[in-house]
């Protein structure tokens, strides 16, 4: 015994738990929802949901003293994703969440629930990416994401009766870090569990069941299923050899972290999720970001239309509808890029930074709503058509000639007089059914200043003037003609405008 040189030993042993300090994951990811009582004992844990119904997930720091310093006092970026558990499943990804967006248009397969959630900051979607969200936070903090599953389980089963289980999701949590270039493109940490999602008040039932068929086993048999616990914790995702090859290779390009562009593929047939969420490969461009440019869900990128425009979908009549409002088959990627801010498609230049005129001008309509969803892709596809709304008025104005014997005959409804002069009329189409809506086309139209306009008025029965109101541009004639002189305001500081 005294030979032995114990303190070997003990050296030993206490370096084992130094490398698995190693592996000591830094964050840390808890679903506040029950895991199921009939599991087995080394299986993985199985969650049931409620369709809708909100989830809090904990987002916790769990790093030890000294861990990936560079993230103190910073933000980190996660992103939550459903997506599928079975490897089937995986194969025809792209090709199910498409199936399932066409049966519930306008309906995200994940949300989340902004008003309870705490400590989350910029919170971004992707019209393409329905099954996905992303959001900054602090570690320090403390920071809870409330999410919400829209898709059932029993939606992507090859029948939808006849009492077939329904397929397993998972909630896959990915956080990273900031470069050197302001982008959250470095990957920390990867976690997941295990959900199946039913129509609302299923889950409570379904746990209810598999309770109730422990508590009828016998405690041999019970022995060889885990206990449900009150909580999820979501588990850490190891990158396989090709994964850590493929990384490995990117370094050695560039000293930024990007992925092959296959990356997602190659992983999903492997058989387990992606730790880098995986634009749908019809979409993906040059970019070197391996992240899908996601958007603000308070929509705060939309550029506000100019004041000259008057509704949503109409630019105003001051520029022609010449070139600067057509998309035309011929202009460049840049020149495309101006036009999709022109017509407040801001959201969606990065996504088509390489599309030129042509490109953008051959997706259909179907094309453009699978990429941009329902309510942008239409509107996209109208104005890539130039399919313009319908004014609720249109009137025809002319500008006064100065001799009077033309203004005689112009107010008979002579539109020509006997030495041939001929009246030239400006189109007014109105979208708004007001007299300030008047007062700018007109300004527009004949080129007037249209702070120098004070009032416009309509000649009335024996040459009165009278105001022009919202109710009496309600009750103009569909395609009514209007002559209309200017005359100085009493004051000497701009002009009234009379319609006659």
């Amino acid at each position: 015994s005294d030979v032995l040189a114990l303190p070997i030993f003990k050296q030993e042993d206490s370096s084992l738990p130094q490398e698995n300090e190693t592996k000591h994951p830094p964050f840390q990811y808890v679903m506040c929802a029950a895991t199921s009582p009939a599991v087995k004992l080394y299986d993985e844990t199985l969650t049931y949901l409620n369709q809708g119904q909100s989830y809090e997930i904990r987002m916790l720091d769990n790093r030890k003293a000294g861990d990936i310093p560079e993230i103190n006092g910073k933000l980190v970026k996660s992103i939550i994703r459903v997506v599928f558990h079975d490897r089937r499943l995986q194969y025809t990804e792209h090709q199910q969440l498409e199936g399932w967006k066409w049966n519930r248009p306008g309906d995200r397969l994940l949300d989340l629930d902004i008003p309870m959630s705490v400590g989350v900051i910029d919170i971004k979607t992707n019209p393409s990416q329905l099954n996905a969200v992303e959001f900054l936070w602090d570690p320090t903090k403390c920071t809870s994401a409330f999410i919400q599953v829209h898709c059932i389980s029993t939606e992507f089963t090859p029948r939808k009766h006849g009492g077939e289980k329904g397929v397993p999701f998972r909630i896959q949590v990915d956080t990273f870090k900031q470069t050197e270039n302001g982008e959250y493109t470095d990957h920390l940490h990867s976690a997941s569990c295990q959900i199946k999602v039913f129509k609302p008040k299923g889950a409570d039932r379904k746990q209810k069941t598999d309770r109730e068929k422990m508590e009828k086993r016998t405690a041999h048999e019970k022995e060889k299923y885990q206990p449900s616990y009150d909580t999820t914790v979501l588990t850490e995702m190891r990158l396989e050899p090709i994964i850590e090859d493929a990384v490995e290779h990117e370094q050695k390009k560039s000293s930024k972290r990007t992925l092959p562009a296959d990356y997602g593929d190659s992983l999903a047939k492997r058989g387990s999720c992606s730790p880098w969420p995986d634009t749908p490969t019809t979409f993906v461009n040059n970019s070197p970001t391996p992240a899908p440019t996601f958007t603000s869900a308070q929509h705060n990128t939309y550029s506000v239309p100019d004041s000259n425009s008057s509704s949503p979908n109409h630019q105003g009549d001051g520029t022609s509808q010449g070139s600067g409002d057509q998309l035309h088959p011929s202009a460049t990627i840049q020149e495309t890029q101006q036009w999709l801010l022109k017509h407040r498609f801001s959201t969606y230049t990065r996504l088509f930074s390489n599309f030129s005129g042509a490109d953008l001008l051959k997706l259909t309509r179907e094309d453009l709503v699978q990429i941009c969803g329902p309510a942008d892709g239409i509107r996209l596809y109208n104005a890539l058509k130039s399919r313009s709304v319908r004014p609720r008025l249109t009137i025809y104005v002319c500008q006064e000639p100065l001799r009077s014997i033309q203004l005689e005959r112009q107010e008979a409804g002579n539109g020509d007089s006997s030495n041939g002069a001929i009246y030239v009329y400006h189109a007014i189409y109105l979208e708004e059914m007001a007299a300030s809506e008047v007062t700018r086309k007109l300004a527009l139209a004949f080129n007037i200043p249209l702070q120098q306009i004070n009032q416009v008025y309509r000649q009335g029965p024996t040459g009165i003037h009278i105001l022009v109101s919202d109710q009496m541009v309600q009750n103009f004639q569909d395609e009514s003609c209007f002559l209309f002189t200017m005359i100085k305001a009493e004051n000497g500081e701009g002009f009234h405008i009379i319609l006659k």
